[in-house]
């Protein structure tokens, strides 16, 4: 199992933000949106920096894939 960040990537088409806008919105590394693009492990400090930025909860942006 493992974490898509497909919800988030959907969302921020719905709000029209750009990728290294949400970076800079929400003081992450590119380094961590690289990890975020790539599905790969990211802290939960990034998804709530996300979360705070977007105004969601971590269901919007999160979901497990089997």
């Amino acid at each position: 199992m493992y974490i898509s960040y497909k919800k988030l990537w959907k969302l921020l088409i719905d709000k029209d933000i750009k990728k290294k806008e949400l970076a800079r919105m929400a003081g992450i590394s590119q380094s961590s949106l690289t990890k975020l693009t790539n599905n790969e492990n990211i802290t939960t400090d990034i998804l709530l920096k996300i979360c705070v930025v977007l105004d969601c909860e971590l269901s919007d942006i999160t979901e497990i894939v089997k």
